[in-house]
């Protein structure tokens, strides 16, 4: 017979592995009690004490990761009237040494939600790519390079919106990104202000 401490060292990873399959637990639209909850629970985020709805890992100074779930939409800070329910949930990534990838922050996201919101974004619709060549050529002329190195895009899935952005340095390498999942009414609130900014 199997003592207790060696069938949960079994049993448990198995559990894990068999949820995270399908569905995630904690989303945006969900409320921010069950996100934390969530959180809590997740062994890939497994919060220090005190963390709450912003996780923080850093292995080295070259390289960070965060978690993050919001009350407010993405974007530039507006005021929720329902500070109860989660509208946005960020992974932020920097890693000065093997780089950054639209890849990784793929990976991220299937590792942190499992495979329904993955394919839901894999299967998302592109909305804004962006920097075009016009916004590059405008950039350079005002010497802003921090707005030429950003490059990112908008998708829309069938259940949430996805927000996608990497900065490169000027070698070309990109040593930071994050992706973001929220709701899709918040959609055109973010599409006005990457446009315009």
């Amino acid at each position: 017979m199997l003592n207790k401490s060696l069938l949960q060292i079994l049993i448990l990873p198995l559990a894990f592995f068999i949820s995270n399959q399908g569905t995630a637990r904690a989303l945006p639209g969900q409320p921010m009690e069950d996100v934390e909850i969530w959180i809590k629970a997740h062994p890939t985020l497994a919060p220090k004490s005190g963390e709450r709805f912003l996780v923080t890992k850093t292995d080295t100074a070259a390289q960070r990761f965060s978690f993050q779930a919001m009350v407010s939409a993405p974007g530039k800070l507006t005021f929720s009237n329902n500070r109860s329910q989660s509208r946005t949930e960020r992974i932020s990534m920097y890693d000065a040494i093997n780089g950054m990838s639209l890849g990784r922050l793929k990976e991220s996201l299937r590792k942190i939600y499992g495979l329904d919101i993955y394919q839901d974004f894999r299967e998302a619709r592109v909305i804004y790519e962006y920097p075009n060549q016009s916004a590059i050529n405008e950039a350079r002329f005002a010497k802003t390079p921090v707005r030429e190195a950003l490059k990112g895009q908008l998708r829309v899935g069938s259940r949430y919106a996805y927000w996608v952005e990497v900065a490169q340095a000027k070698n070309g390498k990109a040593y930071t990104g994050q992706m973001t999942v929220f709701l899709k009414s918040d959609l055109d609130k973010l599409e006005e202000e990457l446009r315009n900014r």
